[in-house]
C-alpha cells in the first residue's frame, strides 16, 4: 500500500573497582599509513619498520585497532557516508559486507547483525563487541545499543568478523566492530552543519578540531529530532563525543574519551505481517476505541494491578523511551623502546533506562566498570619479525531494575510494581597472541584467550489481588570458564594478490534474564545452561590487479553448539517459555566488496562499488516443543532455516565526483540496497517480505579556487525514490500448536502481532556544513 510521500508538499523541510585487566589494547589515535586489516601484522602500537610489509593500500587512518592478522575485515570510510544525511549506524555500515540492519526500538537504535549475530533480537548489538577509539561500548552483559551513535562523528569504521574471542572476550561470537572519531588535526577548527527534510526531521550539529604533534582534540555535539512517518514516533536524541590525545613525553600518551547520549522518544508498537500489509504507517490508530482496520494495540491493567484490561493505542498509554548512556575512559601509553609498548585503560559506562514499551515499565541503572592493560613487543626471531601480545582484562557491571505494569490513564502512568531485578555480572580474563613473519611473503598467528565469568542476581516477584499482595525471590549464580584458541596464516604471493585463511573460535555466557525461568516453565533456578560457542573458518582473498579494481572476498564456515534460545515448557505453566541451549547449528557463506573505475582515464571520476552476502544458516541439531492447552508436542527443526537471518542482502552504488573543470567539487551516486525475504519462525512457514530501494543524492564541495564558498558543503538526497512499503524491522515470532496437534500454518502466524515495522515511504533530505 503506497502514501503519496513523493508529492511536492512532502518536503516539510528544505533548507569497579580497577583490577588488572585483559586485552583490548589501547588503540594509539596517531596518523599512519592505513594497512588493509587481513593482510598485515597487527597495529598494535605505533608503526614499527619490519623488513617487508605485505600490501599497504596508501590511506590515511586515524587510529590502529586491535585484532587477529588474518581475520576478515571489512571497513567504511567517511567518504562512503558523509556525502548523504546519514541519520544511523545503518547509513554508515551499509556498504560493508557481511552486515544487516533492522529497525529497532527508536529512530537510531538499530538492530546490527555481523553474519546473523542478534538475529533474535529487536534492538541493539548482541554477540558481537563494540569499541570506539578503543573504548568498549559494550556492557559486561553483551549489551550495545546504536543510540550512541551519529555519523557526522566519525571517521570510519572497522568490522572484525567471525568468532573472536581468543582477542575480545565474551560474547565476540560473531566478531567485533571498532568505530573511529575524526582526528582533530584533519578538522583544524570548528565545523557547523544542519540536515533536514520529510517527517520534520532536523539534526543541527558542531564539530571542533585541532592539534600538531603534543596533541590532538575533537569534540562534537548533534541535537537531532524529528516527528516520524508512524504515529507515536516523534524522538529527540542529542550526543556529545569527545577525544583527546596528549604527548606528556615522547614516550607517554593520553588518551580521553567521552560519550553522552539522551534518547527521549515515543514509540509504536510493531505489527503483524497481516497489519503491515493493511495499514503499514498505522494511520487513525491514536484512539483504540475508534482504530482504523491494521492497528496494534496494547491491553492494560484499569487499575495498574489486577483485574480487568483495557485496550489503549501506543499515543494513549505514552509508550516510548527515554534513556541516558555516559561514558568516560582514559587510556596511558608508555613507550619501553621503540618495539615495546604498555597500554592501560579504564572505562566507567553508565546505562541508565526507562522504557514503557508495553504492558509495564522497566526502570533501572546499569553501571559497568571496565579495566584494561597489555604489552605489545615488536621482536625478531633470527632475523624474522615477531609480533607478540599479552594483555589482561578486568569488567564489571551491576544493575538494579523495577518492571512496573502501565495503567490506561497515559502519559506512561505506572501501576503497582510487577518485579524487580538486582545483581551482577563481571568477567576477567588473560589472553597472549605471537604473529610471526616467518617468511617475506607469510605471516602465522597463533592466539589463546580465556574468560572467568560470574553472573549473579536476585528476582523479586509481585502477585496483587484484592486483598493481598505477595512476593517471591528467585536467587540464581553461576560462573563460566571459557577458553578460545585462534590460527591463521597470511600469504601474499605477489603485489596484487593476497590469501587468507583462519580458523577461530568465541564463546557467549548466558544473560541474567535466561536463568529465572525453569525448563518445566515455573519461576525458579534456570542455571544449568551452557555458554553458546562457535568455531569457524575462513578463506579469503584481496585482489587488486590495477589501480581502478579492487576485490575483497571471504568465505566462511562456522559450527555453533548450545546456541541460546527460547521456547515452550509446556501446557499451563506459569512462566509460558524458557531459555534453553539448541544443541548444535552451521553458519556458512559468502562476502564480497568490490570498487571499480571502469574509465579511469576518460572518466576517472566515475566508480562503482558492490557489496554483497549470502548467509545460510541451519539447524542441524534442535528440538522444539509446542504447546497449547491441553497438550505438547515435540517438532524437529534439523534442516531449518535459522530465523530472522537474511539469506542474500546487496548494496551497489554508482558513483561519480567530478575532479576538474568547472563542475569541480560536484559529486552524485545512485544506490540500490536488496534484502531477500528471510524466515521468522522456527518451523520455516512464515517470511518478511523482500525489498529493493533505490536512493539517489547530488553533493556540492567547491574546489578552493573559489575562496570561502571552499568552506561549504551541501547536498540533496531522495531515499526510497519509487515509495515502495517494506518491512525494516522484523523480530521473531513463535510457532503455535493447534488443537488437533498440528502445527498453525502461515494464515495463523500471519496474524501474529509484535513483530514488523514499516520503512521510511519515499522522503527528501538536505544538508549544509561550513567550516570556519
Amino acid at each position: 500500500m503506497k502514501q503519496p510521500f513523493c508529492s511536492t508538499r512532502s518536503l516539510e523541510a528544505v533548507a569497579l573497582a580497577c583490577a588488572l585487566a585483559w586485552i583490548f589494547p589501547a588503540i594509539a589515535q596517531q596518523p599512519h599509513k592505513r594497512v588493509r586489516r587481513i593482510l598485515t601484522p597487527q597495529t598494535r602500537s605505533r608503526p614499527v619498520v619490519h623488513p617487508e610489509h605485505i600490501v599497504v593500500t596508501g590511506m590515511s587512518r586515524a587510529s590502529a585497532t586491535l585484532h587477529p592478522t588474518g581475520q576478515t575485515t571489512y571497513s567504511a570510510e567517511r567518504s562512503d557516508f558523509a556525502n548523504r544525511s546519514a541519520q544511523s549506524v545503518a547509513d554508515m555500515m551499509a556498504t560493508v559486507p557481511g552486515v544487516t540492519f533492522l529497525q529497532g526500538n527508536g529512530p537510531r537504535d538499530t538492530v546490527v547483525s555481523v553474519r546473523g549475530s542478534g538475529a533474535r533480537q529487536s534492538y541493539g548489538l548482541k554477540n558481537i563487541q563494540v569499541t570506539e577509539d578503543g573504548f568498549p561500548m559494550t556492557q559486561p552483559d553483551g549489551t550495545a545499543r546504536a543510540d550512541l551513535i551519529d555519523p557526522h562523528a566519525y571517521e570510519g569504521v572497522d568490522v572484525f568478523q567471525g568468532p573472536a574471542s581468543t582477542l575480545y572476550g565474551n560474547y565476540a561470537i560473531n566478531g567485533a566492530i571498532n568505530f573511529r572519531t575524526r582526528n582533530g588535526a584533519n578538522i583544524h577548527g570548528l565545523e557547523l552543519g544542519s540536515d533536514f527534510g520529510s517527517f520534520g526531521t532536523f539534526n543541527n550539529y558542531m564539530t571542533i578540531g585541532a592539534g600538531n604533534k603534543s596533541y590532538d582534540f575533537m569534540l562534537f555535539g548533534s541535537d537531532v529530532r524529528g516527528n516520524g512517518f508512524i504515529p507515536n514516533s516523534r524522538y529527540n536524541t542529542s550526543t556529545e563525543n569527545m577525544r583527546l590525545r596528549i604527548s606528556l613525553t615522547p614516550s607517554d600518551r593520553l588518551i580521553l574519551k567521552f560519550v553522552n547520549n539522551v534518547t527521549d522518544t515515543s514509540l509504536p508498537l510493531r505489527l503483524s505481517l497481516n497489519q503491515f500489509r493493511t495499514n503499514p504507517y498505522q494511520n487513525g490508530c491514536a484512539n483504540a476505541a475508534s482504530a482504523a482496520a491494521g492497528c496494534a494495540s496494547v491491553n492494560l491493567l484499569t487499575n495498574g494491578a489486577y483485574g480487568a484490561y483495557q485496550t489503549t493505542s501506543p499515543q494513549q498509554a505514552g509508550l516510548g523511551r527515554f534513556d541516558r548512556r555516559t561514558i568516560t575512559g582514559l587510556r596511558w601509553e608508555h613507550d619501553f623502546d621503540p618495539r615495546t609498548t604498555w597500554r592501560t585503560q579504564f572505562t566507567y559506562d553508565q546505562r541508565h533506562i526507562d522504557q514503557p514499551t508495553s504492558t509495564t515499565a522497566f526502570v533501572g541503572p546499569f553501571n559497568s566498570y571496565n579495566v584494561q592493560t597489555d604489552l605489545t613487543n615488536h621482536g625478531h626471531v633470527s632475523r624474522t619479525p615477531l609480533t607478540s601480545f599479552v594483555g589482561a582484562s578486568f569488567d564489571y557491571m551491576d544493575y538494579g531494575y523495577q518492571v512496573y505494569n502501565l495503567t490506561p490513564q497515559g502519559g506512561a502512568t505506572r501501576g503497582t510494581l510487577n518485579s524487580t531485578s538486582y545483581g551482577h555480572q563481571w568477567n576477567i580474563g588473560l589472553r597472549f597472541q605471537e604473529d610471526w613473519q616467518f617468511a617475506p611473503r607469510w605471516h602465522a598467528v597463533v592466539g589463546l584467550g580465556g574468560t572467568q565469568s560470574d553472573v549473579g542476581a536476585v528476582e523479586t516477584l509481585y502477585t496483587h489481588t484484592e486483598s493481598s499482595t505477595t512476593q517471591r525471590d528467585i536467587t540464581v549464580n553461576r560462573r563460566f570458564f571459557q577458553l578460545a584458541p585462534e590460527a591463521s596464516l597470511v600469504y601474499a604471493p605477489s603485489q596484487t594478490l593476497t590469501l587468507h585463511t583462519r580458523v577461530g573460535t568465541a564463546y557467549a555466557t548466558p544473560g541474567y534474564s535466561s536463568f529465572f525461568v525453569t525448563p518445566q516453565g515455573t519461576y525458579g533456578n534456570n542455571t544449568q545452561l551452557k555458554s553458546e560457542t562457535s568455531l569457524g573458518f575462513d578463506l579469503g582473498a584481496e585482489w587488486h590487479p590495477s589501480p581502478s579494481l579492487n576485490i575483497q572476498a571471504t568465505g566462511f564456515y562456522e559450527f555453533y553448539r548450545n546456541e541460546l534460545v527460547s521456547q515452550s515448557a509446556g501446557v499451563n505453566t506459569p512462566a509460558g517459555s524458557y531459555t534453553f541451549n539448541a544443541p548444535a547449528s552451521q553458519h556458512r557463506g559468502v562476502e564480497l566488496g568490490a570498487t571499480w573505475q571502469p574509465w579511469r582515464v576518460a572518466l576517472p571520476g566515475a566508480r562503482l562499488k558492490l557489496s554483497y552476502t549470502y548467509d545460510n544458516q541451519i539447524y542441524t541439531k534442535y528440538t522444539e516443543v509446542l504447546s497449547n492447552s491441553t497438550l505438547a508436542r515435540s517438532f524437529s527443526r534439523k534442516g531449518n532455516l535459522i530465523p530472522g537471518v537474511m539469506p542474500h542482502f546487496l548494496d551497489a552504488r554508482v558513483l561519480y565526483d567530478q575532479p576538474d573543470g568547472w563542475f569541480q567539487g560536484l559529486g552524485a551516486f545512485a544506490e540500490v540496497t536488496w534484502r531477500s525475504a528471510f524466515y521468522i519462525d522456527n518451523a520455516n512457514i512464515l517470511k518478511a517480505p523482500s525489498y529493493a530501494l533505490l536512493n539517489l543524492e547530488i553533493h556540492y564541495d567547491p574546489p578552493s579556487r573559489l575562496g570561502w564558498i571552499h568552506r561549504l558543503h551541501s547536498y540533496f538526497e531522495v531515499q526510497n525514490v519509487a515509495n515502495l512499503t517494506y518491512a525494516a524491522g522484523a523480530t521473531d515470532i513463535s510457532d503455535t500448536l493447534l488443537a488437533n496437534g498440528q502445527q498453525a500454518g502461515r494464515d495463523v502466524l500471519a496474524a501474529k502481532t509484535g513483530s514488523i515495522y514499516a520503512g521510511t515511504p519515499c522522503a527528501f533530505f538536505g544538508g549544509v556544513r561550513i567550516r570556519f
